[in-house]
């Protein structure tokens, strides 16, 4: 669910796995006890929790609904600015697949604010700033990096390219033959379709997360459309920005009233996304593509739920003693470590606000080992479905994420990134700590009722792209196998 923003437990997309790993480097490291070396074993040492009360940003509304999060920082003469935008693909027409993105690129390289494209690029380059603008599936994002004392000019060009693109038609004519190329050569790469034709298996082709860009869809696209778009989505009243660095806090709120202030309100679009339809949920689905490769590249999963549902912290840590904690997990002591059947294994919990959580499981294997790889998967969900895990592993992956929590704070930045996704999905600001707090109370038949309920044997999607005509074969034993037959791209 990879998009502009990410998100997930704690870093809050599977987040505890990312937590977990941050945290078992740290605990692999030598530590100092009153100024003694200690070498300690890191499975066997113990550590309080880490206590951390990260500063709290200020919130501001401008009369036009934008809303501004800043936290001041002086240690160095830099200024971060940051606005997450309530736009996305999910509004591309059905014909017009890419739309989004274009636009969010050309509102960067087309000019804007009464500059050209060259303009722009010159004066950034003057004063060593960095402006970036995308559009992801489900929102829009820009950045401005710029020294503290050249901090006006650089909110002038932000403001500009935000608020009123030029949409230089040769920007626009240079961006659509990036979009082509992109297009012709991403069935090069076996992991990348594995990845997008798993996507489409969960919700189908033409859900807004699922769907792909193609050579007739790109072409359709006319500068008028990205004129349009950003009309129709892009307004002060959808966007947040986040402000930290080198700045008072009077004369940046000043300055930023002075660039957006008299930016009229619009009609902002509802993100909503449908859900899938509960029997296609349930449906088993085996599917292949036959590419010349090396090894088989392996998706195995199934939708689950949002982030806000009771289970989730539950099934985060089920999933992270599963396959989400790389060397802990008990995907990768038994698939890659017991038996070598790869060298890549594990799992992964993706979840968000908006549409489908997604869990699945990953692997890159031999022809030969397919088969075993798959049967692997399914005893190890059996296992966790069936018994308890075990105390050292429900203390080791919960003493992780508590550990690890601070990681979520460690930066102003990042604190201010934080509040901004949380506000953007309407989830309450202490929404991190309520999770932290969950973990702290999760019980070994917590984990067990969530897996039970969640994790599905019997309505899992493989995906598996590899050579051979042995393939079909070595996953027939897990359902009726169809290939998939993949388009040529021009």
């Amino acid at each position: 669910m990879k998009q502009v923003r990410g998100k997930g437990l704690g870093v809050r997309e599977s987040g505890i796995a990312g937590l977990v790993g941050m945290a078992m480097l740290l605990t692999s490291v030598t530590t100092v006890y009153a100024g003694e070396l200690s070498l300690g074993d890191p499975r066997t040492m113990v550590f309080k929790p880490v206590e951390f009360s990260p500063p709290e940003p200020e919130r501001v509304v401008l009369d036009n609904g934008m809303v501004l999060y800043l936290l001041e920082d002086h240690e160095l003469p830099l200024v971060s600015i940051t606005a997450t935008m309530r736009t996305g693909s999910w509004l591309d027409p059905t014909d017009k697949i890419g739309l989004a993105g274009m636009t969010g690129a050309v509102m960067r390289t087309g000019g804007g604010g009464g500059l050209s494209a060259e303009q722009v690029d010159a004066e950034l380059e003057q004063f060593a700033a960095d402006v970036s603008i995308g559009i992801g599936r489900q929102s829009g994002s820009a950045s401005l990096d710029v020294l503290s004392k050249d901090v006006n000019r650089g909110l002038e060009i932000f403001a500009g390219l935000i608020r009123t693109p030029a949409f230089d038609p040769a920007r626009v004519e240079l961006v659509k033959l990036q979009a082509i190329e992109g297009i012709r050569r991403r069935q090069d790469n076996p992991g990348s379709i594995v990845g997008r034709e798993f996507a489409k298996m969960l919700y189908g082709a033409a859900h807004p997360s699922a769907r792909e860009s193609s050579l007739d869809s790109v072409t359709r696209i006319t500068r008028d459309d990205l004129v349009t778009f950003h009309h129709n989505t892009i307004h002060p009243n959808g966007m947040i920005l986040g402000v930290t660095g080198d700045f008072k806090r009077d004369e940046m709120v000043a300055s930023l009233r002075k660039v957006f202030g008299n930016w009229k309100k619009g009609m902002v679009p509802e993100l909503r996304i449908v859900d899938v339809p509960e029997a296609e949920l349930s449906r088993p689905v085996v599917r292949f593509v036959g590419k010349e490769t090396s090894q088989t590249h392996l998706r195995v999963g199934h939708l689950s739920i949002k982030e806000n549902d009771p289970d989730y912290v539950a099934l985060a840590i089920a999933n992270d003693i599963l396959g989400g904690s790389s060397f802990r997990s008990r995907l990768f002591n038994d698939v890659r470590t017991k038996r070598g059947l790869a060298y890549s294994v594990g799992s992964r919990l993706n979840t968000g606000m908006h549409d489908q959580g997604v869990w699945l499981m990953r692997a890159e294997t031999k022809l030969t080992s397919t088969q075993e790889v798959i049967e692997r998967f399914v005893a190890n969900i059996q296992r966790i479905r069936a018994e308890p895990v075990t105390d050292a592993e429900l203390a080791e992956a919960k003493e992780a994420y508590v550990n690890s929590f601070v990681f979520s704070f460690a930066s102003p930045s990042a604190i201010v990134s934080r509040l901004i996704e949380l506000e953007y999905d309407g989830l309450p600001k202490d929404f991190l700590q309520q999770l932290r707090a969950k973990v702290v109370r999760l019980t070994k038949e917590d984990v067990l009722a969530a897996a039970k309920k969640h994790l599905r044997p019997d309505q899992l999607k493989i995906v598996a792209v590899g050579s051979g005509e042995a393939l079909p074969k070595a996953l027939s034993t897990f359902g009726d196998v169809k290939e998939i037959t993949l388009s040529p791209e021009g």
